[in-house]
């Protein structure tokens, strides 16, 4: 056991707000202003000539496209990948958001279908889009992870840091605040770094590739500090959770991505 003494406890309502019946969820309030941060930044680099879009309905489109790219691949994804048998056994329950579980990985997938079609619909390359959107992603990932930490889940090993928190819901324990690491990691690097990278024009896939590797470091190191659960470990015993392999794969797209700008730069010189 570990002393609790002077540890931060998580005492939080998940409601933010409520009016009469009406109960607005912090976890969504999160994704809402994620999205909105995103929108602004699509269209500053619309305007700045970085995303090369034909109208201003177009933009709102993308953005549209991008949300139910999320909302359905993260919902789905965290179905599939996390508890698949206990919504095979009450299906009814996939559309309860509101209540957390969302996958990053899910979304990921979402996103990529929504850009595939919207690409098709306007005649606009896939990786451009792709590029464009992964800058907006940062915020929305930063978001996401202080709606999984105002929701106390996901939490992370119990831990003697000063910096631990204890989450009542789950035990008295000083624990990692996992979800904090991962909104550092996912949203705030990541978006540092696509930023000051992406304020030029770049071969096509680099951002997205770059995008891709930094998640990757970033979810490979920040899972070592969660708690393992059942729902949460990887397959076939291999010693990783479930979110370090999906991450495996994000991982090695980004590497193929990066390697493909290098192959495509040499034959063009």
């Amino acid at each position: 056991m570990t002393n609790v003494v002077g540890y931060w406890v998580h005492t939080w309502d998940p409601v933010a707000l409520r009016v009469g019946p009406l109960a607005v969820r912090g976890y969504g309030l999160m994704y809402l202003i994620g999205f909105g941060i995103g929108y602004g930044l699509l269209w500053w680099r619309q305007r700045a000539g970085l995303l090369k879009l034909p109208s201003v309905e177009a933009l709102e489109d993308l953005v549209f496209y991008g949300f139910c790219g999320v909302l359905i691949g993260g919902r789905l994804g965290h179905c599939v990948f996390y508890e698949l048998g206990h919504y095979l056994r009450a299906p009814w329950e996939i559309v309860m958001i509101w209540r957390g579980g969302m996958s990053s990985h899910g979304g990921f997938v979402g996103v990529m279908v929504a850009l595939w079609l919207f690409g098709r619909r306007w005649q606009v390359s896939f990786l451009h889009l792709l590029d464009n959107v992964v800058v907006a992603a940062g915020p929305g990932l930063f978001f996401g992870r202080i709606g999984n930490f105002i929701n106390a889940e996901l939490w992370g090993r119990v831990t003697n840091v000063p910096w631990a928190v204890i989450f009542p819901c789950v035990d008295g324990q000083p624990r990692h605040p996992v979800q904090i690491y991962q909104a550092i990691a996912e949203g705030v690097v990541s978006f540092a770094i696509l930023v000051m990278v992406g304020r030029k024009r770049r071969a096509e896939g680099m951002l997205s590739g770059l995008f891709a590797v930094i998640y990757g470091v970033g979810r490979l190191v920040t899972e070592e500090f969660r708690e393992s659960t059942e729902a949460l470990a990887g397959p076939w015993g291999l010693g990783v959770t479930q979110g370090q392999f999906l991450t495996l794969f994000v991982l090695a797209i980004g590497i193929g991505l990066l390697l493909r700008c290098v192959w495509v730069g040499r034959e063009r010189s």
